[in-house]
């Protein structure tokens, strides 16, 4: 499977924020979104539903943002699902302050996180001590000092950080989803 979903980026999704109201971070959903599509292969309309929960309020303003809100979910999935493994977390990008950014992978982390909370403890038994121990390392990163100056030390540091992000969340779909993404061509099971 190819990605075949362009995602909106982070400014283009804030910008739909403001237009129904709220200053939330697109972060936090991405990283709820992920979780959700991980762990629960969330359907199209409970994924609007949970948009609108947190933007507060009762649908999108028009059928474009509906739209976009959609397509945000389809193109999450499809680069989850993807061979190539490119899967990224929808944060601020190099126009934002490193501050910025930093909030912005807290803020995705701690929505991750939310998520893997409210499933309680039965998913985790079946994961493997490298995704737990990668989920665990996450309860760090969220709790992490985001008044980051900008130094190239600091700029590495923040790009290790959503690096691990990017393969915890990777790391959780594959192992919920076996098989998926395919990543090398399977050969016929002989008997």
């Amino acid at each position: 499977m190819s990605a075949n979903t362009e995602r909106p980026d982070f400014s283009t999704l804030a910008d739909l924020f403001l237009l129904h109201g709220s200053m939330q971070s697109p972060a936090f959903l991405d990283g709820r979104l992920c979780a959700e599509l991980a762990l629960h292969d969330l359907p199209a309309d409970a994924w609007l539903e949970t948009v609108c929960l947190g933007l507060g309020v009762e649908q999108p303003r028009s059928r474009e943002s509906a739209e976009t809100l959609l397509t945000w979910r389809r193109g999450t999935l499809d680069a989850l699902a993807d061979s190539t493994l490119n899967y990224e977390p929808l944060l601020p990008d190099d126009l934002f302050s490193l501050a910025e950014r930093a909030r912005g992978l807290q803020e995705w982390t701690l929505g991750f996180l939310e998520v893997l909370e409210d499933a309680g403890d039965t998913p985790r038994q079946g994961w493997s001590p490298a995704l737990r121990e990668a989920i665990d390392d996450l309860a760090g990163l969220a709790a992490m000092e985001t008044d980051l100056e900008e130094s190239p030390e600091n700029e590495d540091d923040l790009f290790a950080l959503t690096e691990h992000v990017r393969m915890a969340a990777m790391l959780l779909y594959t192992e919920q989803h076996p098989g998926q993404p395919q990543v090398e061509p399977g050969e016929p099971t002989r008997h």
